[in-house]
């Protein structure tokens, strides 16, 4: 996966009927990693996909796609080794929906996949700082999880500097994802360089 500011459309927002091909479209318009919302109608009212459709996508699109798993799931820790079977690369689970972080933090490692850890906007930064140097990706997210096409939380901003942005209908439903891709790179890329200098 590329470094410096990566973007991972959210394809929960693609035509469904023809998910392979929006992958495929989304990694030409240049994506950095695919970003997979799994939903399963506990810890959030929705339902979406699994490990069946994982296992499908990584083999129409090959071992080069990095798939970011964005559990959002009432029992995380019953899903990772279906989801490393699959082919995920990350496994992103919610702090909100485990009483034991640490425990899956390693089964998740042992599994062979990178540690995601998503908050809910209610859900503080200081909740999640004792878990920050265990984990890859520290997911803070500005919208309520469960549904797409949501309003941006502009008061998530102080919560912290990003380097992988996830987007969902913003790209998807673009008439020109390729420009928003980069757009957002280079939004993300600015903000970080401006971090640097005022520290």
């Amino acid at each position: 996966m590329a470094s410096g500011c990566r973007i991972g459309p959210s394809i929960l927002n693609s035509d469904l009927a023809a998910l392979g091909a929006e992958c495929s479209r989304m990694l030409d318009c240049g994506a950095d990693y695919l970003h997979l919302d799994v939903m399963d109608g506990h810890f959030v009212p929705n339902i979406t996909f699994g490990h069946p459709v994982v296992e499908s996508l990584r083999k129409r699109l090959g071992q080069e796609p990095f798939f970011d798993m964005h559990m959002m799931v009432a029992a995380p820790e019953q899903w990772v080794k279906p989801m490393a079977v699959a082919g995920a690369n990350q496994y992103t689970f919610h702090l909100e929906a485990t009483d034991n972080p640490g425990a899956l933090i390693k089964d998740i490692r042992e599994n062979g996949m990178k540690v995601g850890l998503a908050i809910k906007p209610g859900t503080t930064v200081e909740q999640l700082a004792p878990w920050a140097n265990q984990i890859d990706m520290a997911l803070v997210m500005t919208v309520e999880p469960g549904f797409g096409g949501q309003k941006f939380m502009e008061d998530m901003m102080p919560k912290a500097g990003a380097n992988m942005i996830v987007s969902g209908s913003a790209i998807m439903k673009s008439a020109d994802p390729r420009s928003v891709i980069n757009l957002l790179r280079n939004v993300c890329s600015e903000a970080a360089q401006k971090r640097s200098l005022d520290r």
